[in-house]
């Protein structure tokens, strides 16, 4: 059955840099979220797990965003 099946993200593992800043020039087209509805659910904890301060901007390990993508989404046909 398809519809309960996860998509595969790890393309993403050659496209993003170790930490992915919410500032990253290409965040939106290649995680499909604005950098502020991510920043939303961190708010309200449903954001990826791991993430850090680079300064004054928050970034995710790469590995726990592709992660947390994959959790939310699914395959439609």
């Amino acid at each position: 059955m398809i519809e309960n099946q996860k998509p595969d993200l790890s393309v993403l593992l050659k496209e993003l840099p170790p930490y992915v800043a919410r500032t990253f020039p290409r965040f939106k087209e290649l995680i499909g979220y604005s950098s502020r509805t991510i920043a939303n659910m961190d708010c309200l904890g449903q954001g990826p797990e791991k993430r850090i301060m680079l300064g004054n901007v928050v970034a995710y390990e790469r590995e726990s965003l592709i992660k947390w993508l994959e959790s939310r989404s699914r395959i439609l046909s």
